[in-house]
């Protein structure tokens, strides 16, 4: 594990939760590569950070995607969900994590 120059506090924020979906699944399989829901302003080496301290695995790369909210209607009143922030981490070979084994902790 290398050395972080984070404060824990901050890198135990940063994560808010892992993203479980038909895609997210896909790319796990296909790519080694773990989808997580990040903090708004997290950056690359802040989330790598934050992963190999909570989930104990080294991290080979992270790439960022911004997701746009939604224009949603409730009758009259228009409404916008709230945009978010979306962090694949790809793993270095041989390692996995396990949200199953993780909860179950």
């Amino acid at each position: 594990m290398m050395p972080t120059n984070f404060a824990q506090e901050r890198l135990l924020k940063v994560i808010v939760a892992p993203v479980v979906s038909e895609k997210s699944t896909f790319v796990a399989d296909k790519h080694e590569q773990v989808i997580f829901r990040v903090a708004q302003d997290a950056t690359k080496p802040e989330i790598k950070a934050a992963v190999e301290l909570m989930f104990k695995v080294q991290v080979d790369s992270v790439q960022v995607s911004r997701v746009k909210g939604k224009d949603k209607r409730f009758g009259r009143t228009t409404g916008r969900r709230r945009s978010w922030k979306k962090a694949y981490v790809c793993l270095k070979p041989g390692q996995e994590i396990n949200f199953a084994a993780a909860e179950a902790k």
